[in-house]
């Protein structure tokens, strides 16, 4: 491979990934949302009444990232904070009703992105494509779950050295 072609694929998956983003974007302004705002809708469709620790986790994003959406998104009347029944000091975000009248806005948006995105791609073309996207993603999980593994590991060690430090110098 020529190394003008290095990093290629990746930098044509980071520039698609940025015009869906973009293109999405644009759809959901016209209904009074931003760009993110729409997972947090989405993920509570799902599964109502989530804290935002679990929100993020979910989206794989800070909490202090989701605790600012989720602000902007009650002053907007589409969601609503509730404290726990088992512990008060953790709140609970619920979808308001306008807030579920307005995923159907948010769906028709993500699907209009869908269908332009993949113009002119038959069936199986669209399927293989998605097996390809897991793939990928499947494989960048890994990647990070070992990252964060080898990062405890040095941790670990690292704590171990100070232990010993510790020891020596008693």
């Amino acid at each position: 491979m020529s190394k003008s072609n290095k990093g290629a694929a990746m930098s044509r998956l980071h520039s698609v990934a940025r015009l869906a983003r973009t293109a999405l974007a644009s759809r959901l302004l016209t209904h009074g949302f931003y760009a993110g705002q729409d997972q947090i809708m989405l993920s509570l469709h799902d599964d109502d009444g989530q804290t935002p620790g679990q929100l993020a986790s979910r989206l794989g994003v800070r909490p202090p990232t989701i605790t600012k959406t989720i602000n902007r998104l009650q002053a907007q009347g589409f969601l609503e904070k509730r404290a726990s029944e088992i512990d008060a000091r953790q709140a609970h975000i619920y979808l308001t009703e306008t807030g579920r009248d307005a995923i159907r806005a948010v769906e028709k948006s993500v699907k209009k992105t869908e269908k332009q995105a993949l113009k002119g791609f038959d069936k199986k073309d669209v399927k293989q494509f998605s097996k390809l996207l897991l793939r990928i993603e499947a494989n960048l999980s890994h990647m990070a779950a070992d990252d964060d593994d080898a990062a405890t590991e040095v941790d670990d060690a690292s704590e171990g050295e100070a232990h010993i430090e510790v020891e020596a110098a008693e």
